[in-house]
């Protein structure tokens, strides 16, 4: 013990340039003795580690822990250099809003860095995420951990937060008045980028206005159309009008999936199964339609001069649409011809039908074929519609039971909103 009060007492005489070399001495030493005790080892500990958020969390802490030790050092330099305790009282709640702050800032980032790991083994994984829930749930806990951190701060060095949080509410009611509707854009631009309806790329109907949203900004978003004409939307009518995302909500887990829909007459003569397998044959066949959902023909009206028919596909990409569209139609029309199935049209001819017996003998027995295809495809589209009926029940009485987990019951739920949505399809495009 005389040993060390000799040593304390040989250190508090030295001169006033050598207590400082000392110190951050010192200070160096305990940043090199951190890095190869601590920060070394963990970094090789992590690099063995096959998870990823370890490996994001390593970098920011060792700022952290480095800008701890340095803010440590200056306190105990300061609480060394200086003899008057009136004087070091008064820097005493610096250091402590310093702290505070500083462990303010481990909480935030450990709070980026994990919370979405922690959020991700709860969600569903092949479900399509348009929300941008996740991302808005980590910037409201980083803002409160921020504003608790600033006001205890604050607290310790006797600042009244609130006082101040009044002060610039008034303050902001003033230019708020004056600037009402750029601030309301300002305002709602961040709406939008937590909500996510939409994404540089997306093809987007706004006030029926339909393009490629080419533009996000602070104040307005860019469309540009198809014939090259650039839209400018303000955000304030973005938030409150009804936004069709044709890029999104496939369904099935594919979020681009697009539904393709063709309406065709053809003559009272035609035999309907004849139609309707000729053109789900055409959509089987095309290149650019989907295998899954399977194409269906329904028909959709009996008009005063024709037999209206509903050809139902699906294109894996929206930028698909217009080009299986075209091979469709031509399709159509040639085959059509070949079958000798004629498309109405309001120009009456008459037609002599021994002629027309004459033109395409075989017709009759296409249609005959056609009829019998028809038949055990119209018994399938059935018995696949009842089966998915009755899945849909059983589904829903097990969601109704009690004792299922919330896992499980998300996982029911996510499996009914698929069927739901494969048994709506022919209503809603209807």
């Amino acid at each position: 013990m005389e040993l060390i009060s000799d040593l304390q007492d040989y250190l508090d005489g030295l001169p006033l340039e050598a207590k400082i070399g000392l110190c951050i001495f010192g200070i160096v030493t305990a940043l090199i003795g951190a890095r190869i005790v601590l920060i070394n080892p963990w970094k090789q500990i992590v690099k063995q580690s096959s998870a990823g958020w370890d490996d994001l969390l390593v970098g920011p802490l060792s700022v952290r822990l480095n800008l701890f030790i340095i803010a440590a050092g200056l306190h105990l330099t300061i609480s060394w250099l200086i003899e008057n305790d009136v004087e070091y009282n008064k820097l005493q709640p610096y250091f402590g809003a310093t702290y505070i702050l500083i462990a303010t800032s481990i909480s935030s980032v450990s709070v980026k860095i994990l919370m979405p790991v922690i959020l991700e083994l709860f969600q569903k994984k092949d479900a399509v995420t348009v929300s941008g829930g996740n991302p808005f749930l980590v910037m409201c806990t980083r803002a409160a951990i921020y504003f608790i951190g600033l006001y205890l701060a604050l607290l310790e060095l006797e600042i009244d937060l609130f006082g101040i949080l009044a002060s610039l509410a008034l303050f902001s009611l003033i230019i708020g008045i004056a600037m009402k509707q750029t601030i309301s854009n300002i305002a709602n631009s961040f709406l939008l980028a937590i909500d996510r309806p939409f994404e540089v790329g997306d093809r987007v109907e706004i006030e029926g206005k339909m393009g490629t949203v080419v533009s996000i900004g602070v104040l307005s978003t860019k469309l540009l159309t198809r014939d090259e004409k650039l839209v400018i939307i303000p955000n304030n009518t973005i938030v409150y009008t009804d936004i069709v995302n044709h890029a999104r909500g496939g369904g099935e887990g594919i979020a681009s999936r697009k539904s393709l829909v063709i309406d065709i007459g053809v003559s009272y003569d035609e035999d309907i199964s004849h139609v309707k397998f000729t053109l789900l044959q055409l959509a089987r066949q095309s290149p650019h339609c989907l295998d899954k959902p399977d194409p269906k023909v329904l028909v959709n009206e009996l008009d005063d001069f024709t037999k209206n028919f509903r050809l139902f596909a699906w294109v894996e990409n929206y930028n698909e649409e217009y080009i299986a569209r075209d091979w469709l139609l031509r399709s159509i029309d040639e085959n059509f011809s070949r079958e000798g199935i004629t498309i109405s049209y309001p120009t009456e001819v008459e037609i002599d039908k021994e002629v027309a017996e004459t033109k395409d003998s075989g017709k009759a027995d296409r249609q005959e074929k056609a009829r019998e295809k028809m038949h055990l495809e119209d018994k399938r589209f059935l018995a696949q519609r009842e089966a998915a009926r009755r899945r849909l029940k059983r589904l829903e009485e097990r969601i109704r039971k009690a004792e299922l987990d919330g896992s499980k019951v998300s996982d029911l739920e996510f499996e009914a909103q698929a069927i739901e949505s494969e048994l709506g399809t022919f209503e809603r495009e209807g």
